[in-house]
């Protein structure tokens, strides 16, 4: 098991104090269920690059035919002509 210490300033720690002991608790018992409740909530990094070629893999397989040569011009795109 690791220690941690923590700065805290000196009416932050007297809350802290006054909360553990409403809860039958210490500030150390606080702080590991908070570091505890906040690990188990982390969700696992997400890939983004494997997320984004599978969103472009399904892009290609529903338009098997674009090209970025079929793309309008400008003027085309908003009839100004």
């Amino acid at each position: 098991m690791k220690n941690i210490t923590i700065a805290l300033d000196d009416e932050t720690y007297r809350k802290a104090r006054i909360v553990a002991a409403q809860r039958d608790a210490s500030v150390s018992a606080l702080v590991k269920k908070f570091i505890l409740t906040l690990t188990a909530e982390t969700p696992a990094p997400r890939d983004l690059k494997q997320e984004q070629e599978i969103f472009l893999d399904s892009l290609w397989k529903k338009y098997p035919d674009f090209s970025c040569r079929d793309n309008l011009s400008r003027d085309a795109l908003y009839d100004r002509n």
